[in-house]
Formats: structure tokens, sequence, C-alpha cells
């Protein structure tokens, strides 16, 4: 049992919004920069990476856009490096720079504009809006939703009723995985306080799963589980797609930024999909674009590469296997909103269409 009753997930949003709103961009992250307003690669894939009408007039200065990704830079990027590495948002008129920040912080740092573009899932933005902060989502990047609850075989766990009274370890009491855990622990008519929080701020969870320390840890489908078996276990998986369907994390902006920066986020968004059509086709174009913009990454190769393989893997739910890559399920945005507000989570009425815009993505899309 946990000695102490963890504060509400709307009094924690609510902070964390504020602390991230006064907080300077550079507080708990690391910021990777990668110049893309030099000359675009010259082969036929990266001539190819947008549609002609947004193909950048050289002589116009290229658009600085900062994007931020998730806190450690890593394989499930790979679509971002690709487009990087091939000129796809050079050739689009773009300069992006790549910021690694962690949920909390992430979030409010998009909706003032200090970051331009950056991902984030439903569980994240619904919140947020529903505090005031002004973001909207773009650009399914993961169909389906990724956060989960593993264990190991051994552990006897095999649905959420099982958690009852185990220790649990989980980076923070915040963002997605946070929440996916209340969600998952009410389905059973459970709370946090029916099972031990053990807090891992450095993301060494999945090692603590492995050594026993906890019993269960939140990860996502496309890491943990993968690491544990790599490393000799056998995971259990626990998701929350029987329960509600979360929308997957995206791409999102603040509405100034889109009003601003409407067609360079289009391109972004465009030069985005485009790197993850060519990964989805042939994987190891996006295993050496993350080597090489992450070059410690190479001593596990064969590690990175299966973690690789479980992202693509997500990329695509029922909507994007029908309407292609970056499709946005509205409908399932409609049900999250009701679902997150049964949870005390929506603080105002948003609506999906206040949330999720379809205009940037690509024709067909």
């Amino acid at each position: 049992m946990s000695p102490t009753r963890p504060r509400s997930v709307l009094s924690v949003i609510v902070a964390v919004v504020i602390a991230g709103l006064l907080a300077s961009c550079s507080n708990g992250s690391s910021t990777v920069t990668f110049s893309t307003s030099t000359a675009p690669a010259t082969s036929a894939a990266a001539t190819s990476a947008v549609p002609s009408s947004s193909t950048a007039d050289e002589s116009v200065a290229p658009t600085k856009l900062v994007v931020g990704l998730g806190y450690i830079p890593s394989v499930q990027f790979a679509q971002f490096y690709l487009a990087q590495q091939r000129g796809y948002y050079a050739e689009a008129g773009l300069d992006i720079e790549f910021q690694n920040k962690i949920d909390e912080n992430l979030i409010p740092l998009v909706g003032q504009g200090a970051i331009d573009v950056g991902i984030g899932d439903g569980t994240s933005v619904i919140p947020a809006a529903s505090n005031g902060i002004p973001i909207e989502y773009v650009a399914t990047i993961y169909g389906k939703f990724p956060n989960i609850v593993f264990a190991k075989a051994s552990s006897g766990i095999k649905t959420a009723a099982d958690l009852k009274g185990k220790k649990i370890g989980i980076p923070g009491r915040y963002g997605s995985g946070w929440i996916m855990l209340q969600a998952l622990l009410a389905s059973a008519n459970l709370t946090p306080d029916d099972v031990e929080i053990v807090e891992y701020p450095d993301f060494t969870q999945e090692i603590a799963v492995e050594q026993g320390a906890v019993d269960a840890a939140t990860g996502f489908a496309n890491n943990e589980p993968i690491q544990l078996k790599l490393h000799g276990g056998t995971p259990v998986v626990l998701t929350i797609d029987a329960i509600t369907p979360l929308p997957g994390p995206g791409l999102i902006a603040s509405s100034a930024t889109l009003a601003a920066k409407h067609d360079a986020v289009a391109s972004f968004v465009a030069a985005t999909l485009h790197a993850m059509a060519d990964i989805k086709a042939d994987p190891s174009v996006g295993l050496d674009a993350a080597l090489k913009a992450v070059p410690e990454l190479a001593s596990a190769r064969a590690a990175q590469a299966a973690i690789l393989a479980a992202t693509i893997a997500t990329w695509s739910g029922p909507v994007q296997d029908g309407r292609g890559l970056g499709a946005i399920d509205r409908d399932g945005w409609a049900t999250s909103i009701t679902f997150l507000g049964i949870l005390r989570l929506v603080k105002n009425p948003v609506t999906a269409d206040q949330l999720v815009r379809d205009d940037l993505l690509p024709p067909g899309d």
C-alpha cells in the first residue's frame, strides 16, 4: 500500500502547467540541434520528400522550427532523423532544431510557443487544453496507444486486478503513463492507493523489473518489454486498448504558432510522414539514420533494430490503415474526452473539434 495518498491527477496537471509556463525553456532538458538549412540531398528519395508545391524557393531564408521530442534521443525518433539527413526538411524550406524534453515540460512549452512543434497524446493534450493551454493536435504518429504496464511472466500478473498490493515502478506522477496507469487500475476498481508506487525519474523502471525491485512498471510497448525480452525475460503486457481507445502520440503545436507558421508546420508534417513511409518500406534506413544521429546506440544494434520494428508496428491503427500514416481518429478523441472527464481530468469542457485539425495533413490523409 502507498504510505501517503497521492495528489489528484488534476492538481498535478495544473501544477505542472503553471510551473512549466513559468520555467525557463532550458530547465530539465537536453538539447540536440541539427541544422537542416544546408543544401538538400540529391537522391531521388530526397527530391520527392514533399509535394512540388511545398518545395522551398532557394532565394527565401528557411523558416526556423524548434521541435520537441521525448527526453532521451532514441531510435523511436528515427523518422525525424531520417527526414533531416535526407534533406526533406531543408527542401521544404525549414531549419529544424530538435530539443529533447520530458512530457511535463514539453506541453506547456509548446503552449507558450517556445517550442513550435512537439509530440503529445490525448492524455496530455486534453487535460492541458481544458486548463487553458492553447494547443492543437495536427498529425498522428502512433496510431496505437503505446503506453502499457509490463511485468515478468513469473510475477503472476495477468490482468489489472492482479496489480493490487504490488509495487509498480513509474518515472513520475505525470504524463500519459501515469494517467494510463490510473485508468488501468480503475478498470479493476483499484486506485493508486491500492498499490505501492515507486518512482524512477531516471527512467530505469525496466531494470527495476528485471532485478525484482518492483513487480511491474509503466513503459511503452515498443521499448521496455522489448528490452526485457532481449535480456532474457518473458514479458507480460497490460494495455488499455480494450478499456478506451486513447489517441496515441502525435504532432502538436500552439494555436498561435499554427496561425503564424501554418505552411511551415504543414511542410514539416509532410516531410516527417514521408520519412515514416520510407522507414516502413525499409526499416534499415531508419535504423541507420538513428545510429548516425545517436552514435552510442550502435553498441546495441540488434536491440535498436528490435525496438524500431516494434515502433513501426505502432504507427498504424485501423484509421491509419484505411487513410494513411498521420490520419487522425476524431471519434477516438471524442471518446477519450468523455473518458478523461469520468476520471475528472477535464477541468473545463472541450471538444474534439477544438483540439484536432486535419488541414495540416498532406492531401489524402
